[in-house]
C-alpha cells in the first residue's frame, strides 16, 4: 500500500509560479510510476505529467514548456514545478502512483492506469 500526501497548492496570479509536492509513504518508490493529474470544475480528470523510477518523464501537451516534474527516490517525494500559470490551469491537482518496472519511461507512465491517489490540492490562477 502506498499513501500519498500533496502539499503546496494555493492561489496565484496569471503568469506566476507554484510548486506542488507529494510525499509517498510505504514500500520503496523506485518501482513506481508517479504522476500528477488535475480536475477542473465540470471537467474530467486529466494527466499533467508523469515520471518513472529512473526519472524519465513526460508532460501533457497542454503544459509543455511550462510545467516540470521530478522526483527524489531517496526522500520518496515527487514535485511539480509550474510556471507561466494560466487561469485554465485552475484545478484540484492530484498525486498518483502505480507499480511499474524501473525503466518503463515517462511516456509509459503518462498513459498508465494509476492505483494510488492522494487527496488533492487546490490550485487557483486568477487573471
Amino acid at each position: 500500500q502506498v499513501q500519498l500526501v500533496e502539499s503546496g497548492g494555493g492561489s496565484v496570479q496569471a503568469g506566476g509560479s507554484l510548486t506542488l509536492s507529494c510525499r509517498a509513504s510505504g514500500p520503496s518508490s523506485v518501482n513506481l510510476c508517479m504522476g500528477w493529474f488535475r480536475q477542473a470544475p465540470g471537467k474530467e480528470r486529466e494527466v499533467v505529467a508523469a515520471i518513472d523510477g529512473s526519472r524519465s518523464y513526460a508532460v501533457a501537451d497542454s503544459v509543455e514548456g511550462r510545467f516540470n516534474i521530478d522526483r527524489d527516490n531517496a526522500k520518496n517525494t515527487l514535485v511539480l514545478q509550474m510556471s507561466s500559470l494560466k487561469p485554465e490551469d485552475t484545478a484540484v491537482y492530484y498525486c498518483a502512483a502505480t507499480r511499474a518496472a524501473l525503466f518503463r519511461g515517462g511516456t509509459y507512465c503518462l498513459r498508465a492506469e494509476y492505483t494510488y491517489w492522494g487527496q488533492g490540492t487546490q490550485v487557483t490562477v486568477s487573471s
